[in-house]
């Protein structure tokens, strides 16, 4: 959709430039719509030395229009900053999920701006994309409506849902599936990101600290390694950035592979999904984090062939329609969820969402 936009703002002349809040996302809709995209910091160029963003109202976008994916994750301060930058003149395309995650940053940016009625909004209701085929798709609009998904799976379905009722043989179900049953079955390889494993939680047998340390040592034993305070890192695991680095250009959230380490010369090389290869001092690996499972929050914004996702009542305080939703629109080609039918039932149930008291809605209502 977003690239027969741009087409159609093209052939109409004007100038168009498209950013995404995060790394991956900008990746995903370059490739969706064979043009440059960005970050949103890299498009308003983001100077932390200078303590804020180049781009503002004294220095704006040289666009027409700018097209901004996955809008819902994007907080009330660094809307404030974009809309600073775009000129006055221009066109602001906002495209998002407003039933995904909200921002983790304060705010319900585009929620209010849908709610507050003086904005032109478009609402996509029917499935066109595989439609008919893909069980992901259909079930990921029952979720959304608080219906039970489709699982009466034949081989060629890309839905499935394995009942383990125990955190424990949940949690060895989801190793065995991502160490030895899809790189075999499917040819899935979890070194390069193919297959991602989403939580709701943290904590737990079935948490991300856990199944982190269950997946290396299937998957990385005997491997170069270097401890980083409690844990470890190995040659070859999946790693996350869990801060911004403007020197490497790296951000909170980005994914890679660490593909190279070296005890002798203190240094290890990660290669990134977003492209690129960035050096790390071993001083500097308190920066990264082992990530054959992140959290569904970590994963918004991002796209993978195949998603695992651990579903228990152990993750009980956690279970909402909408982080369900997000965690099953992750998978491109495969979705497995592994847990209990009670759980499920709990977050479809459960679309009790903690309100944010922001009053942009009514504020966008009374600006003239």
């Amino acid at each position: 959709m977003t690239r027969h936009i741009v087409d159609l703002l093209e052939r109409a002349g004007l100038r168009v430039l498209l950013c995404s809040p995060t790394g991956r996302a900008a990746k995903r809709l370059a490739e969706a719509t064979g043009r440059d995209a960005r970050t949103i910091h890299r498009l308003l160029e983001f100077a932390p030395a200078e303590g804020g963003f180049r781009r503002d109202r004294d220095n704006p976008l040289e666009a027409q229009a700018v097209i901004v994916d996955e809008s819902s994750m994007i907080d009330v301060s660094l809307m404030h900053a974009l809309m600073r930058a775009v000129p006055d003149d221009a066109r602001l395309i906002l495209v998002g999920d407003v039933d995904q995650l909200p921002s983790v940053g304060p705010g319900a940016v585009m929620g209010d701006i849908i709610a507050s009625g003086v904005v032109p909004v478009a609402r996509l209701s029917k499935i066109y994309r595989q439609a008919g085929e893909s069980l992901i798709i259909a079930n990921a609009h029952r979720i959304n409506g608080g219906e039970w998904p489709q699982m009466e799976n034949g081989r060629e379905d890309d839905f499935f849902f394995i009942e383990e009722d125990e955190p424990e043989a949940a949690a060895q179900r989801v190793e065995d599936l991502v160490a030895r049953r899809l790189p075999e079955g499917k040819g899935f390889d979890p070194h390069l990101g193919q297959i991602q494993v989403l939580t709701p939680m943290y904590r737990g047998e079935t948490g991300a600290i856990s199944l982190n340390q269950r997946l290396q040592a299937r998957l990385t034993p005997g491997r170069a390694a270097h401890a980083v305070g409690d844990r470890e890192l190995r040659e070859g695991d999946r790693v996350l950035q869990v801060r911004n680095n403007y020197d490497k250009g790296v951000f909170n959230g980005d994914l890679g592979r660490l593909s190279r380490l070296e005890k002798e010369d203190g240094f290890a090389e990660v290669v990134f999904d977003a492209g690129g290869l960035q050096r790390y001092e071993f001083a500097e690996l308190d920066e990264l984090t082992l990530a054959y499972a992140i959290s569904i929050h970590r994963a918004q914004g991002s796209e993978f062939p195949a998603v695992v996702l651990p579903l228990t009542t152990q993750h009980y305080p956690m279970l909402q329609r909408n982080l369900l939703y997000t965690a099953v629109t992750r998978a491109r080609n495969l979705l497995i969820i592994v847990g209990s039918r009670r759980a499920l039932g709990r977050a479809l149930s459960n679309d009790r969402q903690a309100r944010r008291h922001t009053a942009l809605a009514q504020r966008l209502q009374t600006t003239e």
